[in-house]
């Protein structure tokens, strides 16, 4: 058992040095990540021997299945929507991104909107699980959830420039993260209480 948390850390840490590898814009990051990266690689290659259940992630020759990320909407007293700006293109979207390893989808749902908007909140319901396969180059499963706000807004990461609510009759130029038909099937869930999937 002891050796499986161990191997768990370990893909951990390769994840976590693939994702910076794949988004840093720092030299200096960039080669702290490729060295961890490199000795994650060396780690689990000394596990070779030992039989685990669970495969190497990066390394396995399995059934391929679609991107999983969350979105989280929030609504303030006003009914108004909350959006984040995103840094690389300017445009809004409702909070969210991939699921990292490791984590339920409600916590990397709860780390989105606090690395994204600078906000905690607490989940109230999951309002479903959008396929956005047709519109999308790569599969993705987006599990979609309603939260309330449970403290006052704080600075935000660097993903993104601005954060605000906005009424759902004049929304600000949407991001490629949902489409405008998407998130006005999302928001009548939310309002109707009906739970969406597909």
């Amino acid at each position: 058992m002891e050796n499986k948390k161990f191997y768990d850390f370990i893909l951990k840490m390769q994840a976590i040095s693939k994702i910076g590898l794949l988004f840093s814009k720092d030299e200096y990051a960039i080669d702290n990540y490729r060295q961890i990266n490199d000795l994650s690689a060396k780690m689990l290659a000394s596990f070779t021997e030992l039989k685990f259940e669970r495969p190497n992630y990066f390394k396995r020759d399995i059934y391929p299945t679609p991107n999983v990320s969350t979105r989280v909407v929030v609504f303030n007293e006003k009914g108004e929507l909350l959006l984040v700006k995103e840094a690389k293109t300017g445009t809004y979207s409702i909070p969210g991104g991939w699921c990292d390893l490791y984590d339920a989808p409600s916590q990397a749902a709860l780390n989105e909107v606090l690395q994204e908007a600078g906000l905690e909140v607490k989940i109230t319901r999951l309002v479903g699980v959008v396929d956005r396969t047709p519109n999308v180059a790569v599969p993705e499963y987006v599990i979609v959830f309603q939260a309330v706000p449970i403290s006052d807004f704080r600075p935000h990461g660097y993903e993104t420039t601005g954060v605000g609510y906005f009424d759902l009759d004049h929304l600000p130029e949407l991001s490629h993260k949902l489409s405008l038909e998407e998130i006005k099937r999302i928001i009548a869930a939310c309002l109707n209480g009906d739970t969406i999937f597909d």
